[in-house]
């Protein structure tokens, strides 16, 4: 009980300028998140099966923003990894629920990078020729914007200039949301990290 309680309450805390850092869809493996002050860096893990079908698991540090804004940060695997699909990036979200509106601008673990969405709470993600396909591969900086019901997903690789990779409107998100980093492992058995820098809202 007491182990239960001190990973409920460190899933729970702040870490950095984001106020909040948990699971969702209760992953067999707790993720968890940390601040490096000194480059301000964040370090996050997180497990579960996927970010799919009808329903997610995955660990967010997240924050509750309303109205437009621009979410900018530099994302990198770390080691080797075990699925190829394994995601990190920016994902804004109605709620915490496993089935929740959403839309991600996601890096995979084999460099794909795309802008996935669900439209509707429990609805059944996009089809692959409904999502927005990156021209490139292995982005390392990964830039999403709300304006009004527009969101855009821009990539760059270190160095270069960001790339429009595409648009999509979002009728069902509320004006408030959830904005923030995430990590999900593609495989409930393992926990996957990535290092995430120049986090700029």
């Amino acid at each position: 009980c007491c182990f239960l309680l001190n990973s409920t309450m460190a899933q729970n805390k702040s870490v950095g300028i984001f106020q909040n850092n948990t699971d969702i869809g209760n992953p067999k493996n707790a993720g968890s998140a940390f601040y490096n002050s000194s480059d301000q860096s964040y370090s996050v893990k997180g497990s579960g099966y996927n970010i799919w079908f009808a329903r997610d698991e995955f660990h967010y540090l997240y924050n509750e923003i309303k109205g437009d804004f621009i979410l900018t940060a530099n994302f990198k695997f770390e080691g080797k990894g075990t699925e190829a699909h394994r995601k990190t990036g920016w994902m804004l979200r109605a709620s915490t629920d496993e089935d929740s509106r959403h839309i991600s601008a996601t890096l995979h673990g084999d460099g794909l990078t795309v802008m996935q969405w669900r439209d509707f709470k429990g609805a059944e993600m996009k089809d692959p020729e409904d999502e927005i396909f990156a021209k490139g591969s292995g982005y390392e900086i990964i830039q999403i914007e709300r304006s009004g019901r527009i969101i855009f997903m821009r990539a760059a690789h270190a160095g270069k200039p960001l790339e429009t990779i595409g648009s999509y409107e979002m009728v069902n998100l509320p004006d408030e949301i959830l904005a923030g980093l995430f990590v999900c492992s593609h495989n409930p058995e393992i926990t996957e990290e990535a290092k995430i820098w120049n986090v700029r809202i």
